[in-house]
Formats: structure tokens, sequence, C-alpha cells
């Protein structure tokens, strides 16, 4: 059986390079998203918002509002707002069981160390994790 390749981290980094390429060549300026990035961004947003996806209606897990925000950052949204967007939650009473899970985690997926706090990990938490702050 074949898997799909389509969403792969690699997949979706070798397409928005090709569109940075073609954007660059065509003129258009790095601050325009085209018209499909715009939708999406604009639906990502929503569902933050709203903390429940918009197919189902269910709530947004964490792993997902991890990956809402470190998309939306990566097309130029700002931390602040995304903060303004999101109800703070708590993390979970372990400590120790909260840093070995961020850093499977961080591992896996690479998320930007400032979305974390969207899903009430703190950065004393990150950096038991082994997770790369950023520069503030």
């Amino acid at each position: 059986m074949a898997t799909n390749r389509r969403a792969s981290r690699e997949a979706i980094q070798k397409r928005r390079a090709g569109r940075a390429l073609n954007d660059l060549f065509s003129g258009r300026g790095s601050g325009q998203l085209d018209g499909r990035t715009e939708k999406r961004r604009q639906r990502l947003l929503e569902e933050l918002r709203e903390n429940k996806r918009r197919g189902s209606g269910e709530e947004l897990k964490p792993l997902e509002v991890l990956s809402h925000a470190n998309e939306l950052l990566e097309m130029g949204e700002s931390v602040a707002s995304l903060k303004k967007l999101c109800a703070a939650r708590k993390p979970p009473g372990d400590r120790d069981q909260l840093v070995f899970v961020v850093q499977q985690v961080h591992e896996a997926y690479g998320f930007r160390s400032e979305v974390w706090g969207l899903v009430g990990v703190a950065d004393e938490v990150l950096r038991a994790a082994g997770v790369p702050l950023a520069e503030e």
C-alpha cells in the first residue's frame, strides 16, 4: 500500500520553497500571501479563536493548538496576536511527565518555543526539556 506523503513535513517544506521561488521571480512581494494560503490563515485563526475544529466542532487538542500557532507564526502572524486569540490553558500537574512529553513532542515536531505558552507550558519546563528558547 502506498503511503500519502503529501502532508509530510518535507513535502510541505518543498511546496513552500517552490511558492517562494515562484513569487520571487514573478515580482510578487514576500509579504503577500497567495489566495489559498490566506484562506488557510483565516481558517486557522478562526479555529484558534473559537477553540473548535471547523468541520466537526470538536474542541482543539493541545497538539492542534501548537500546530496551528506554529504555522501561523511561519505565515507572519505575531505571538501577541495569537496570545489574544487563545484562552489560557493549565498544564497538567505532573511536571516530570510534562517535561518528558514536551521533549518527545519537540523532537518529533520541532515547534517554535513561542507556541508552547499557548497550551500552558512555562519556559522553565521548556528549558528542562532542552527546547531552545526564542530570543526576546
